[in-house]
């Protein structure tokens, strides 16, 4: 059950419909995104595809384009469906504390519609937190591995920043970039989701075990992997384009020319969601990856949660403060000091009277007057002008 984006209770049922079983179980025989695979869900459905894997059963090619290979596809399925039990599976999960979601589900994001036939066959989930509910105010944060002070520090103003405003992060639970998005983002009071590349009872990599824990607790970790999956390099990239369907946008802090952050952000441009990019220093290697997206790729220059928050929430509710262009004192001429010490901050004098105090004439006065009401340094009122006590 879910109550104001928290889950109480299994979001899986105790008795659950064949249609939850069915691609419960293809999820271990099938990898993740897998075209073909997408294809016979959608032409045969979910439980007739799992039949005639699990059976033996014949099983027509989807379409025209998986002829040739199908046949090669389905004897590999098979081979792996001999060593999957369902409801083992399912107890099994039920007693990580795991929790299964399938399109249609309450807790299945929508989103994910958008992946098409690549969309995952089922989530396996762990945490407090709804993933449904979590990703609709939710930012994509990815970057470098091997990332830099800088880029550490970045990322954790800008997903702390976020947090307080109510975003949740989603990244990929990886070290570097990844690490330090979910650690602000729980720093910072909110939720966050971590997309891994594996079982939920593998934690990979093993020095963020405790991190998985706290994000559990405040978020929720998810997967397209059953229990008991190890990561696989081939399983890291086909999960970037979870992290970029999940969100609205996605924002990569730090990424070098081969970064498997610039693949979640082709994902991104390939589903028409918002690609940002942090700028670097020119002499780093690891920001060259944000640059060439800036560059040739039109992804937008933010530089802290403001910009992020206006590319991705809602037009007009969400734009980002405009701030007002303010003089420095320390840069105003000797004229414009003495205007602005011939007003009153309390009361309201004329522009006569200005001039006068200020030994120039009228024509100056306003001119110089004008220069300083632009500056924030003093404002008119209906009587006159006077200084602003802060400008």
């Amino acid at each position: 059950m879910v109550r104001d984006g928290a889950v109480s209770g299994g979001a899986t049922p105790s008795h659950p419909t064949a249609e939850t079983v069915a691609r419960a179980c293809l999820t271990a025989v099938a990898s993740p995104g897998d075209p073909a695979m997408g294809r016979a869900i959608a032409t045969h459905g979910a439980v007739a595809v799992w039949r005639a894997v699990r059976e033996e059963r014949p099983l027509a090619a989807p379409s025209e384009r998986d002829a040739s290979g199908f046949a090669v596809r389905l004897r590999r399925w098979r081979a792996r469906a001999q060593r999957v039990d369902g409801e083992a599976l399912l107890a099994r999960a039920d007693d990580l504390g795991v929790r299964v979601a399938v399109p249609g589900d309450p807790e299945w994001p929508r989103q994910l519609d958008d992946l098409a036939e690549a969309r995952p066959y089922a989530l396996w989930m762990r945490g407090a937190r709804d993933l449904r509910h979590c990703c609709l105010r939710s930012v994509a944060v990815v970057g470098s591995r091997a990332a830099s002070s800088y880029g550490l520090h970045a990322t954790g103003e800008l997903c702390y920043a976020l947090a307080e405003r109510g975003w949740v992060t989603v990244s990929g639970g990886a070290y570097g970039i990844d690490g330090a998005a979910h650690r602000a983002a729980l720093t910072g009071g909110a939720a966050t989701v971590a997309v891994l590349a594996c079982g939920l009872d593998v934690a990979y990599p093993r020095g963020h075990e405790n991190l998985f824990a706290d994000v559990g607790s405040a978020g929720v970790l998810v997967t397209e992997h059953p229990p008991g999956t190890l990561p696989s390099r081939h399983a890291f990239l086909v999960r970037n384009r979870l992290i970029a369907a999940l969100t609205p946008g996605t924002v990569v802090v730090e990424a070098g020319p081969r970064s498997g952050a610039l693949n979640t952000a082709s994902h991104a441009r390939e589903l028409c969601r918002t690609l940002m990019a942090v700028p670097g220093p020119v002499t780093s290697a690891l920001s060259s990856g944000c640059h060439r997206l800036l560059r040739d790729f039109q992804a937008v220059c933010v530089t802290e949660a403001a910009d992020v928050i206006e590319q991705v929430g809602q037009i007009g509710a969400d734009l980002r403060p405009q701030t007002a262009t303010v003089l420095d004192p320390a840069e105003l001429d000797e004229l414009s000091r003495r205007v602005l010490a011939a007003l009153p901050q309390r009361t309201t004098v004329g522009t006569a009277t200005v001039a006068a105090a200020a030994e120039v004439d009228l024509d100056t006065a306003l001119r110089t007057l004008g220069v300083l009401a632009a500056g924030g340094f003093v404002e008119r009122g209906e009587t006159g002008w006077r200084a602003r006590s802060a400008p």
